[in-house]
């Protein structure tokens, strides 16, 4: 069986910017502003491409939120952001390399209040965008999988690697990492 205390979240953050943000929660303006700053001074960063075309990317980003936001409610979270914080469960080299391998923060889940978090296999506004809708889950729903499975830690990562990238995780209480 695994032990599910080992397990943690990570956000990344590409260098020389601030960690744990989400360019959702500025007001419009700003939003579209910050985003072409970022985008014109850091072109050649993978984490910037989707701001060069912010114009298409924030109403899809709105919307995923709002999906996110009201499925996460439905499954009796209780968030208090409007926009969550994004992590990625145990970590993603992924990740890491399209963030220009800068600050990490990394947080147990076992501190995390099942009410304030939620989970998607793989990236929540790529999956909406393809089928319109979203499988999002809670923490006890992931922790009861991760249990039940048949091998070990590493296995169900790399399980989870080969099919979705990565599990993307929705911090929905900024308190939490103050």
């Amino acid at each position: 069986m695994i032990n599910t205390n080992e397990l943690y979240i990570v956000n990344y953050c590409y260098p020389n910017c601030g960690p744990l943000q989400n360019i959702m929660r500025l007001p419009k303006e700003q939003a579209f502003k910050k985003a072409k700053e970022l985008a014109e001074n850091h072109p050649e960063v993978q984490a910037f491409y989707r701001f060069a075309d912010f114009e298409n990317y924030y109403p899809r980003r709105l919307k995923a939120d709002d999906i996110i936001h009201s499925s996460f409610v439905a499954l009796g979270g209780k968030p208090k952001e409007k926009h969550p914080l994004s992590f990625v469960l145990n970590g993603s080299e992924y990740l890491n390399k399209w963030f220009g391998y800068g600050t990490t923060v990394k947080l147990p889940l076992a501190d995390i209040p099942s009410e304030q978090i939620s989970f998607t296999y793989g990236d929540s506004s790529a999956m909406i965008e393809k089928s319109g809708k979203i499988l999002l889950i809670t923490k006890e729903m992931l922790l009861d999988e991760i249990t039940h499975y048949h091998g070990t830690l590493d296995e169900y990562m790399n399980e989870i690697e080969r099919n979705y990238c990565y599990i993307e995780v929705q911090l929905w209480f900024d308190d939490l990492i103050r």
